[in-house]
């Protein structure tokens, strides 16, 4: 987080969050939703605004019931997240691993993010689970399993550095079992591996702990 946005929430700590503006679309893009667009239940406009893009991606985090915002100095913007906290790309490093090659995922922060487990829902989206790491949250370190969802026009790609196909299809017909279900891995082309699962996408949320929509809690926080 910036010093100058610590300063300022020290100045002024009590300022009104906000809801409704900011949103994280399923392709990484931040969108501005004013007042018209959150009336007519649109998307909003993109903000390409390079200065402000790595603005937020300075200042974004989640709090402890796992709303994420950006803290715009002494307000915190709270995002509404078409899918999940990040969207990553996927790029094919074939110089890694002495030549092997190496899958790097960038998140929409510009940050490589290190897949734990590799999922796909019921609608045919392609997410990762990152490193869990500590976030920083009301002065509180809560540690989270990070959710990203995979950028479309990079499944194809995925298909061509691993073997997403047969995994699914292992995944399918597999015992019911934990540990039958718990052998399923994603095959990267250079022999490492990912656990793979199948799974539904409205119980992620709940899952990984975060929020898709933040409202104001009953403080009015």
């Amino acid at each position: 987080m910036d010093e100058i946005v610590r300063q300022a929430m020290a100045k002024w700590p009590n300022v009104p969050h906000c809801y409704g503006w900011l949103a994280l679309d399923r392709r990484g893009q931040w969108r501005m939703r004013d007042e018209a667009a959150q009336a007519a239940g649109a998307a909003g406009d993109p903000i390409r605004h390079a200065a402000l893009l790595a603005f937020i991606a300075r200042n974004y985090a989640s709090d402890d019931a796992g709303r994420w915002y950006f803290q715009n100095g002494p307000q915190r913007v709270y995002v509404a997240l078409a899918y999940a906290p990040f969207v990553v790309r996927l790029t094919w490093d074939a110089t890694a691993n002495d030549g092997r090659g190496a899958p790097v995922l960038t998140d929409q922060l510009g940050h490589t993010f290190v897949p734990q487990a590799c999922l796909l829902d019921d609608d045919g989206n392609v997410a990762f689970v990152g490193e869990a790491a500590a976030n920083e949250g009301d002065g509180a370190s809560k540690a989270n399993a990070p959710l990203a969802l995979l950028h479309d026009h990079d499944i194809d790609l995925l298909t061509q550095v691993s073997d997403l196909a047969q995994a699914f299809e292992i995944a399918q017909t597999s015992d019911a079992t934990a540990d039958a279900k718990g052998a399923v891995h994603l095959h990267w082309r250079n022999g490492t591996t990912l656990p793979f699962a199948i799974v539904h996408a409205g119980t992620l949320p709940q899952t990984y702990g975060f929020e898709r929509d933040p409202q104001p809690d009953d403080r009015g926080a």
